[in-house]
C-alpha cells in the first residue's frame, strides 16, 4: 500500500517535471525541472528494487551531466528570444518524429513477452536475486563474465580523454605561458605594477605581453 502511494507520487512528479522541461521559457528552470525528474525516476528505480540503476542515475546524470548543463546554460550568453523565433515552423516535423518514436516504443514494449526460460537458457548464468543484492548481481556479471569488455571500455574512454586534451593544445607563439622560475624569483617591486588606464578603454592582451617583456 505504501509502495503504491509512493509510486504514484514519484510518477506524477516525474510527468509534471517532464512537461515543465519542454514548456519552460527559461533554460535554467528547464534544467532544474530535469534534475527534479531524474530524482523522481531514481525513486521509481528504488521501488522496483534496482538500486544500482538508481545510484547510477544520481551519480552520472544528476551529479555530473546536469550540473555541467546548468553551468553551461548559466555561463553562455545566448539570446533565447531570438532563437525561439520561427520555432513553430519546425513543429510539424518535430511532431512527426515524436509520433514515430512513440510508435516504435509501443511496438517494442507491446511485443515483448517475459518467459522464465529466457533466464534459464541465457548464455551467461544470471545470479539469483533472492540470495544476492541488485548491486552485487551487477558486479558479479560485469566484473566476472564481462571483465574484458569493461577493460576495453575503460581504454576507449582513456583514449578519448587523451585525444580531447591533445586537440585543445595550441602551439602558438602568441600564447601566454608560465615560467615558474621567473615567477618565484620575482621581488615585491617587480611583482606589482601600477597601470594607468584611460576612462572608457580596456586593458588588452597586447599590453599584458608588453609588461611581461619589460619584466
Amino acid at each position: 500500500m505504501i509502495a503504491g502511494i509512493f509510486f504514484y507520487i514519484f510518477a506524477i512528479f516525474l510527468i509534471a517535471s517532464a512537461i515543465m522541461v519542454i514548456s519552460s521559457r527559461n533554460p535554467v528552470y528547464a534544467v532544474f525541472f530535469l534534475i527534479l525528474g531524474f530524482f523522481n525516476a531514481t525513486g521509481l528505480f528504488i521501488l522496483l528494487g534496482a538500486e544500482f540503476l538508481a545510484m547510477l542515475l544520481l551519480m552520472v546524470y544528476v551529479g555530473a551531466v546536469m550540473v555541467l548543463f546548468l553551468f553551461v546554460v548559466m555561463m553562455i550568453d545566448i539570446d533565447f528570444k531570438e532563437l525561439s523565433k520561427g520555432f513553430l515552423q519546425y513543429a510539424p516535423v518535430g511532431t512527426l518524429i515524436g509520433v514515430i518514436i512513440l510508435a516504435e516504443i509501443i511496438m517494442v514494449v507491446g511485443g515483448f513477452v517475459y518467459d522464465a526460460e529466457m533466464i534459464s537458457n541465457a548464455p551467461v548464468p544470471i545470479p539469483d536475486v533472492a540470495t544476492v543484492s541488485n548491486l552485487e548481481a551487477f558486479g558479479l556479471l560485469l566484473y566476472g563474465d564481462y571483465v574484458f569488455f569493461i577493460e576495453m571500455a575503460g581504454i576507449i574512454l582513456l583514449i578519448a580523454l587523451i585525444g580531447a586534451v591533445v586537440l585543445t593544445l595550441k602551439n602558438s607563439s602568441k600564447a601566454l605561458r608560465q615560467d615558474i622560475a621567473t615567477q618565484v624569483a620575482r621581488t615585491p617591486e617587480t611583482a606589482i605594477e601600477m597601470v594607468s588606464v584611460k576612462s572608457g578603454q580596456a586593458f588588452s592582451t597586447k599590453d599584458t605581453i608588453k609588461m611581461n617583456k619589460r619584466r
